[in-house]
């Protein structure tokens, strides 16, 4: 199944904005009944066949982001614009989105990335750009799609 990333919309049934049911309704259609995981916790995420977790973030009620983890088959894909953002590696994956948006490293994490316009963040635990074999540096493990103002900080929520 393909998931295709619709910053700052969503991706598939999980909209940011959504009510907390509606989202919890959302996330359980994504869950594959015939293969449920017992890492399965209804209302925060939900582990496909393929390894791909899918992670619901709601506060005041309402959806605020979504993460997707990294399958480790490929029968799940996450795109955005039809660029696999875990086929690829991270360095492409930066590169490729940078031709459609702005995205830099994350100044206390030089192995993440964030699009701050797109509200797109891309997470790996270390970087291991030349090293193929080390897939948890090489590849990204999770991208989070979040509601604007997500990563604000609380000065700057309040100057908004």
């Amino acid at each position: 199944m393909d998931f295709d990333l619709a910053p700052p919309a969503g991706v598939g049934p999980l909209r940011i904005g959504t009510a907390r049911h509606a989202a919890d309704t959302a996330l359980d259609s994504l869950r594959d009944l015939s293969a449920i995981s017992e890492s399965d916790r209804p209302g925060q995420h939900v582990f496909r066949p393929s390894g791909l977790m899918i992670s619901i973030h709601c506060m005041r009620g309402v959806l605020e982001a979504v993460e997707l983890g990294r399958p480790s088959s490929p029968s799940d894909r996450v795109l955005f614009r039809g660029l696999d953002v875990f086929a690829l590696p991270a360095r492409e994956v930066v590169r490729r989105v940078g031709e459609f948006t702005s995205i830099g490293e994350e100044p206390d994490d030089g192995a993440s990335f964030i699009a701050p316009d797109l509200l797109l963040y891309f997470w790996r635990p270390f970087a291991a750009d030349d090293e193929p074999e080390e897939e948890r540096g090489h590849h990204f493990s999770s991208v989070l799609l979040a509601r604007p103002g997500y990563y604000d900080t609380p000065a700057q929520q309040r100057s908004s």
